[in-house]
């Protein structure tokens, strides 16, 4: 499957639109959209690479086999927590990183949490049942919340001004007084209005004994890297400073109490399209398979969760420049860029690690959880899918 898919790649980038026609007819006839997991993955390439034939223009007569639409859902509040809850792709960010905040903020009487997130907070609640528990009384929570403003599965049906509301709500029946802001803001400049914001308005008081955390869950990698400068032919200074250099150096210079980066161990970096469809369709088996262990077969919830894989899909292959957003980097690479912007590792510690462990207990036998360095690696059947880092000030 893998193969066919690289030789239609090659045929594509190369107008060879005969040559492309005639394998496309082939993945169309072996990879049913409601096949086994394998047959789905490459039914989810099949449709982005006829989206991409058709952007080149001389292809664009391949569009006729487009005959799987899938559109991303929109989820009430009430779904999307369901849905990350069904399995750990989510649930081990945030079980990890709430563990890593909850010893970092310790004995503060106020905690700034600056939350760079894409399930719309659904760390949260977790977070603020932990805090209202402490012996020395729930602390002070004030809530900044990037409010993205490019659409990015999961997509949520409520404003953020309403979840917000929800959010102040659920923590006032805990007994813990939350302040909640949401600062639009755009991946595409490396979320430059928050930070600015966070400066203008002085918005940070370390002053007053307040613990600032900055909590990136799954949100970094849409931030355009130095491939995106080259692919746009900006000059090699640029490539220096791109916007995910410059993000960094800014979150280090508010000079965070800790910073916690979780984001999926995969590299979607590349310019070279059968690079980069090799490297997802090797990285993306792994929701395709892990869904038959939660979710059965034409239920509503499995559609919404293939839907938003084939939007990831199609935005990685059929998308250059700057429309292609999903640029993931591997765990090396961050860990690199963490240690560019002046950040120190902070290990996760054994309470962290164990609540981790008992989460894993809850689902399936091939999640797996393990430890390198300092970091923490979720696993399906051996292969990494997602890691957990905490890092802190040098």
């Amino acid at each position: 499957m893998e193969q066919l898919l690289v030789h239609c790649a090659n045929a594509i980038e190369s107008n060879d639109s005969t040559l492309a026609q005639q394998i496309l007819w082939v993945l169309n006839n072996i990879a049913p959209p409601d096949g086994d997991s394998n047959q789905r993955l490459t039914c989810g390439f099949l449709r982005a690479l006829i989206v991409r034939a058709a952007k080149i223009g001389t292809c664009k007569l391949l569009t006729a086999n487009l005959n799987h639409t899938m559109e991303t859902h929109k989820f009430s509040i009430i779904e999307l927590a369901s849905f990350v809850d069904l399995t750990p792709w989510h649930r081990f960010g945030f079980t990890a990183a709430n563990g890593a905040i909850l010893e970092a903020v310790e004995g503060y009487s106020i905690i700034h949490i600056v939350d760079f997130s894409l399930t719309h907070c659904m760390q949260i609640p977790t977070l603020i049942d932990a805090i209202s528990s402490r012996l020395e009384g729930p602390p002070l929570v004030k809530l900044t919340v990037a409010g993205a403003t490019e659409d990015l599965p999961p997509m949520l049906d409520l404003s953020y001004e309403e979840l917000g509301a929800k959010l102040v709500n659920f923590a006032r029946s805990r007994n813990v007084m939350m302040e909640f802001r949401v600062i639009p803001s755009s991946s595409s400049d490396g979320f430059s209005n928050v930070i600015e914001q966070l400066r203008v308005q002085n918005l940070i008081r370390p002053e007053n004994g307040e613990a600032l955390v900055i909590n990136c869950h799954m949100m970094l990698h849409y931030i355009p890297e130095e491939t995106t400068l080259l692919s746009n032919r900006f000059t090699s200074e640029c490539t220096t400073n791109s916007f995910r250099t410059m993000f960094l150096k800014a979150i280090r210079n508010l000079d965070p109490t800790i910073v916690v980066l979780v984001d999926e161990d995969a590299d979607f970096t590349s310019n070279n399209l059968v690079c980069r469809l090799r490297s997802a369709f090797n990285y993306l088996w792994i929701p395709y398979d892990t869904v038959d262990t939660f979710l059965p077969r034409g239920s509503k919830q499995r559609q919404w969760y293939e839907a938003d894989i084939c939007w990831k899909i199609e935005n990685v292959i059929a998308n250059e420049g700057v429309q292609r957003l999903e640029r993931l980097e591997p765990k090396s690479q961050w860990v690199q860029r963490m240690r560019n912007a002046n950040l120190r590792s902070s290990e996760f510690s054994e309470e962290a690690v164990m609540e981790v462990k008992n989460m894993l207990d809850e689902h399936a036998a091939g999640w797996g959880l393990k430890r390198e360095e300092e970091d923490l690696v979720l696993t399906w059947k051996g292969h990494n899918v997602v890691f957990a880092t905490a890092w802190v000030p040098l």
